[in-house]
């Protein structure tokens, strides 16, 4: 194939709109999703990604940034389409390998009595002549029939193997239930209702060959999102290895080698965040939280109160102040309107379930209040936002009422510099980009 023929491809953001893209051949993910973010005006913080998404087959999965696009789509059937969302996870075992495998499920933690410290797994899984070993118990489907079995299976650069004896290990008790190579791992949706699956943390190893046909695909579920977690990323180091260690360096060595003035001026990292205060002539920074508290407090108090003195004086502006402060959020990227608990959810797992993702969303239990949907260890948790008044004025606070803001912006601010009564500050927040 000759590397500079075009060819058209199509991607879909999450509200269903999409976008025709001229792409050479020899154009990756990470290529395509660079002149998406160019062409959409978003902030480009290297965790946009591509997802390969199947309806029908209930799987998606995100590619790896040095994949060829038009090598995914010659192994995509008719129905299926490539989406543009963020993925905060994509590299999160990196920075922390502790949260993604746990001890028990690594067969050399086990045979050395944890004497090989944790750190160290990760260098097993990038150095090609080691054998890494990650092993427990999963549900499998049996190709072409609807039952589930519980097997003990373990995964290693030759493939994926059950028992057919327990819990041993032994060569003659193994049998093959998949192959790494010319296949892909990918995340169930909906296994339970589609298959069947036990439990929601489903996933699915498909050979690349595949494209319509449910009886080839190898179908397992986990008891847990951590499980489930642990199984996908160990595919994905065992198949890519050094690879995926080079895709997570290289944005960190584009931005090192780039003179910081040229970074946009909007994509504010969370190290520059520091706690202002505003309420003198001159702003101070505050190093501690209590300080920031007590300092945003009265920051808002003299805000309000320059916004009560240019209402008494007749201001110009169309919208009352108080009326604007009630919908101003509504600009905001991280506030998603009126979506459902269970549709905050499944926002917050595609985004990738890491500490300090959130998004803001209209309380289905009270029309005047909000909740934050933010995510801590792996699990969802809500925080309700009601309105309070004091003194006439309409405030936002989820801490009963112990720390007031006079807008969602203001809230959203303060918690992330600050946790106050939250598990962790906010962090990533949840966006969708029309294409």
């Amino acid at each position: 194939s000759v590397p500079f023929m075009l060819q058209d491809v199509k991607v879909f953001s999450e509200d269903g709109t999409s976008k025709v893209v001229e792409i050479l051949a020899d154009m990756t993910a990470r290529d395509l999703c660079q002149l998406l973010v160019y062409k959409s005006h978003c902030v480009d913080d290297n965790s946009w990604t591509l997802v390969e998404h199947h309806p029908h087959l209930g799987l998606e999965r995100c590619l790896e940034d040095h994949e060829l696009i038009v090598q995914v789509e010659s192994t995509m059937g008719s129905e299926s389409k490539f989406l543009f969302r963020k993925n905060y996870a994509k590299y999160e075992f990196f920075k922390n390998p502790m949260n993604f495998f746990p001890e028990q499920m690594v067969a050399w933690c086990q045979q050395t009595n944890g004497s090989i410290p944790q750190s160290q797994i990760l260098q097993n899984f990038l150095n090609s002549s080691s054998c890494p070993e990650i092993q427990g118990f999963l549900h499998v489907k049996e190709m072409g029939r609807k039952s589930w079995k519980k097997l003990y299976v373990c995964l290693r650069r030759s493939g994926l193997y059950c028992s057919t004896k327990g819990t041993s290990k032994e060569p003659r008790h193994l049998q093959l239930l998949a192959d790494l190579e010319d296949s892909n791992i990918f995340s169930l949706i909906a296994g339970k209702k589609l298959y069947s699956a036990p439990a929601e943390y489903g996933f699915c190893i498909k050979p690349n060959r595949v494209r319509n046909e449910t009886k080839e695909l190898r179908l397992l579920c986990a008891e847990d999102e951590q499980s489930r977690t642990c199984w996908m990323t160990a595919f994905r180091l065992l198949k890519y290895g050094m690879l995926l260690y080079q895709n997570y360096r290289i944005p960190q060595q584009r931005k090192a080698m780039l003179p910081h003035f040229s970074t946009p001026v909007r994509s504010v990292s969370e190290n520059s965040l520091v706690a202002m205060d505003f309420s003198g002539q001159i702003g101070r920074v505050i190093e501690n939280p209590a300080g920031a508290q007590s300092a945003a407090l009265e920051e808002g108090h003299a805000w309000r109160k320059r916004s009560t003195r240019m209402n008494i004086l007749g201001s110009q502006s169309p919208l009352h102040p108080s009326t604007l402060s009630t919908v101003i959020h509504r600009t905001q990227h991280w506030f998603h309107g009126r979506i459902s608990r269970e549709e905050s959810h499944r926002i917050i797992k595609q985004q990738g379930l890491v500490d300090g993702l959130f998004l803001l969303r209209d309380s289905q239990s009270n029309p005047k209040a909000f909740v934050l949907t933010l995510c801590h260890h792996q699990k969802i948790k809500h925080f309700q936002i009601l309105p309070c008044e004091d003194d006439g004025q309409i405030f936002f606070s989820l801490d009963d009422g112990n720390t007031k803001f006079s807008d969602l912006i203001q809230l959203v601010e303060f918690y992330q510099l600050n946790k106050g009564v939250l598990p962790c500050k906010l962090k990533h927040h949840c966006i969708r980009v029309a294409l």
